[in-house]
């Protein structure tokens, strides 16, 4: 089915090359948005329908101005009237208006700001606030129907156990992303100091040991960071990495599955493993204690220390986190990925999600809207399902933030046809304001996203979504068979408030007590027993009863 739809796509998309190319390069994008029939543009000429939006509005954009804004508006006959956000607080002031009944027709969120939770899609779906889009879609979004039909995924992450689609979410295959818990090692150190790329764990402690050592900075001082990283959820704390040689660390809620049973990584003797061995790096001065308390800026100043180069492993999902990937630079290069290490059981797990697929809604219409804003609305999102529109939407228009690719250009898939070549911006020319970014995220599959013109050389800024993805290859398939899908789980209504709070009292409660572990503020053989226990005190037992039954339930 991916197939199929992926064929529909690149039909419209070089249909809208075509078209563009008959006036020559870099025009804006055609007049009318592709989907066919009655589901595109308004052929309306009657007065504007007034919609109300909130929305959140993001550095660099001014929505009320934006040429996006204003192409949305021509083609489906709509007048928005904006109820625009910072990003500060958004989550906040959407609760507030829901909350105060003063509601708008709609929402139009960024996913990651501040898009609705599945319990608050849920919540206000069932309260009637939010209106069921079934019927909306079957009639005018013939582009969302079929990405539901290629991406069943998709369609089962929208549609709620009552069987009614609430709101939309942002269905964007990140590649790169589902692995968010890469290493990167210094491998002009290695080159330096004569070693080989580590494979085990004991060979990346060997390492380290070099690192810290040895004076690869060649600068005469002790001054070498072996290890680093830092605490934020974009693949950068330095312990999943490691405890994926162990047990499989999803650097999340600590799941994992074992015959379709939803179980806890985080009391198993190879957590303990997983834990003594980080200890006894950290015990050797070779893991940066702020690693567990700095945020990413910090990691950063050690990546970009100006004196000298002094980082030799930096976790990350990608290496722009801690160290520079501006046009001339001089340390990008030496910063390349390490594939997922062996423990001393074999294990060489890889943590993976879905790689941007998060639950839950950022577009959603109200009860206040009126039947006429409810189908503009639905028309508008269904353009945002066809390539054309999804481009224009987050990258910008077409002319302005991309064109065609030209003869000789490669697309980031191998053996992909190149469909959409970005153009980059001058230094110090302003914003184009011609695209809605994150608010714009509606359907990026993974076979969209290849069809985008990379350069070849993986270290020039044009070709960094090619160096990361080629970093993934490395940690594809490095995952266990069977992962805990907590992305895409709906769970009942009438136990979400207890699952998030058993999900929060956990969480804290794990992360605490491995940093206290690791760093000796507790004794492994004398306090893992305490901790179990307290595990279960926390109710462990329940959590993981609510998961499985709503993992039962999705599996029907």
């Amino acid at each position: 089915m991916k197939r199929g739809l992926l064929s529909l796509f690149m039909l419209l998309l070089a249909s809208s090359i075509v078209m563009s190319g008959c006036s020559g390069k870099n025009t804006e994008s055609p007049s009318t948005p592709q989907g066919g029939g009655n589901s595109s543009g308004s052929t309306d000429s009657s007065k504007p329908v007034e919609i109300s939006v909130f929305a959140v509005q993001e550095s660099g954009i001014d929505i009320p101005a934006n040429k996006f804004t204003k192409h949305m508006e021509e083609q489906f006959n709509i007048k928005f009237k904006w109820q625009i956000n910072p990003s500060d607080g958004a989550k906040e002031k959407r609760q507030i208006s829901l909350a105060s009944g003063d509601y708008p027709d709609a929402y139009l969120l960024t996913h990651y700001i501040d898009e609705f939770s599945q319990a608050d899609v849920l919540k206000y779906g069932q309260q009637g606030v939010l209106v069921p889009l079934n019927d909306l879609i079957e009639q005018h979004g013939p582009n969302i129907k079929a990405a539901m039909e290629a991406t069943p995924e998709m369609k089962a992450l929208v549609t709620a156990p009552d069987g009614n689609i609430y709101g939309l979410g942002s269905y964007t295959e990140c590649f790169h992303c589902s692995y968010p818990n890469k290493m990167w090692i210094n491998t002009e150190w290695l080159k330096k100091l004569n070693l080989e790329e580590p494979t085990t764990t004991e060979e990346f402690r060997s390492m380290l040991q070099a690192f810290k050592t040895q004076d690869p900075n060649g600068n005469g001082k002790a001054d070498e960071v072996p290890l680093s990283g830092s605490t934020e959820d974009f693949g950068v704390r330095i312990i999943p990495y490691l405890m994926n040689s162990f047990v499989y660390d999803d650097d999340r809620n600590y799941l994992t599955m074992n015959g379709g049973k939803v179980e806890s990584a985080a009391i198993t003797p190879e957590w303990k493993e997983g834990l003594a061995y980080i200890k006894s790096l950290y015990d050797e001065g070779l893991i940066d204690p702020g690693a567990f308390t700095q945020n990413a800026e910090a990691f950063k100043k050690i990546g970009e220390n100006a004196d000298a180069e002094i980082l030799g492993a930096g976790a990350g999902m990608h290496p722009a986190i801690f160290v520079n990937i501006d046009p001339g630079n001089t340390r990008s290069a030496h910063y390349n990925p390490l594939s997922p290490l062996s423990g001393p059981n074999g294990i060489s797990y890889a943590t993976h999600d879905a790689g941007g697929v998060s639950p839950g809604a950022k577009f959603v219409i109200t009860n206040k809207a009126s039947e006429e804003a409810r189908v503009a609305l639905i028309k508008m999102v269904d353009y945002m399902f066809t390539p054309e529109g999804q481009t224009n939407a987050a990258t910008g228009m077409k002319g302005i933030d991309w064109t065609d690719p030209e003869p000789g250009d490669q697309a980031l898939g191998e053996g992909v046809t190149p469909m959409v070549k970005t153009i980059p911006m001058k230094e110090g020319e302003a914003p184009h304001n011609a695209g809605w970014s994150g608010m714009g995220h509606f359907y990026m599959p993974k076979e969209y996203r290849d069809t985008w013109v990379q350069g070849t050389d993986i270290y020039a800024s044009d070709g960094y979504e090619r160096r990361l993805y080629n970093a993934s290859l490395l940690y594809q398939g490095h995952e266990p068979k069977e992962i805990f899908p907590i992305w895409s789980i709906w769970i009942d209504p009438s136990v979400i408030d207890e699952a998030s709070m058993l999900q929060t009292n956990l969480k804290n409660y794990i992360e605490q007590n491995q940093l206290q572990f690791i760093t000796g503020n507790k004794d492994l053989n004398k306090d893992w027993d305490a901790y179990v226990k307290g595990l279960q005190d926390l109710k462990l037992d329940r959590y993981l009863e609510i998961l499985q039954t709503a993992y039962d339930q999705s599996a029907k």
